[in-house]
């Protein structure tokens, strides 16, 4: 590990130490909500292993991706959170956890995303039939990259995808993607980040 070499210390020690800061990250991105015109969609973390492919399939762990955009289409924030399934109960607790009143959603024709057809949002979705033409929908553009780029980054870093390590990884993601810009800035990171490692919930060992 990168971070064990950097502090001269020994590997479970900086693997305690990278968890701390991921939950500081995590914790941090559980009270943002997007807005807006926001493209959404379903998808799967984890390692490749013989069996059921997709939606429903063994060993990966389910997520919700989210983009806010602006007027000009142009990617603002992004959404990685982790849920039990794709079920409507589900999808409605995240929607009122996650997503703002009066946001315009866009998504596929997953049942679970009728959540979002309340009076609460604008709800435009599109039957894509998965596959290609979901890819190539031009409505899930920016989403589609995003996904390409949470897992090529995170099976790039990590060797193996545990369950419990899954929300972390992708805290990571959102959390480094929506403070790009200077005045995103969270001093949680750096100035006190030592402090505030040392009062993050406490982390499963590795294993």
């Amino acid at each position: 590990m990168q971070l064990s070499r950097e502090l001269g210390v020994a590997y479970n020690p900086a693997w305690k130490l990278k968890h701390k800061l991921l939950q500081i990250m995590h914790e941090r991105n559980q009270g943002e909500k997007l807005s807006g015109r926001i493209e959404l969609d379903d998808a799967y973390l984890g390692g490749e292993r013989p069996g059921k492919r997709g939606r429903g399939a063994k060993h990966k762990f389910p997520f919700v991706a989210a983009v806010q955009t602006d007027e000009e289409g142009h990617p603002q924030r992004v959404q990685l959170r982790r849920v039990s399934g794709f079920t409507l109960a589900e999808i409605c607790r995240y929607a009122q956890q996650a997503i703002a009143p009066g946001s315009q959603v866009i998504s596929d024709g997953l049942g679970c995303f009728r959540a979002f057809d309340i009076p609460t949002y604008v709800h435009e979705r599109h039957i894509t039939g998965g596959g290609r033409a979901s890819v190539e929908n031009p409505a899930f553009n920016w989403v589609n990259t995003l996904l390409g780029n949470v897992k090529n980054a995170i099976t790039g870093t990590y060797h193996a995808i545990r369950g419990q390590h899954a929300p972390r990884y992708l805290a990571e993601f959102e959390y480094r993607f929506n403070r790009l810009r200077p005045q995103g800035h969270d001093p949680a990171l750096s100035d006190g980040g030592g402090e505030n490692a040392a009062d993050a919930v406490p982390v499963p060992e590795a294993g």
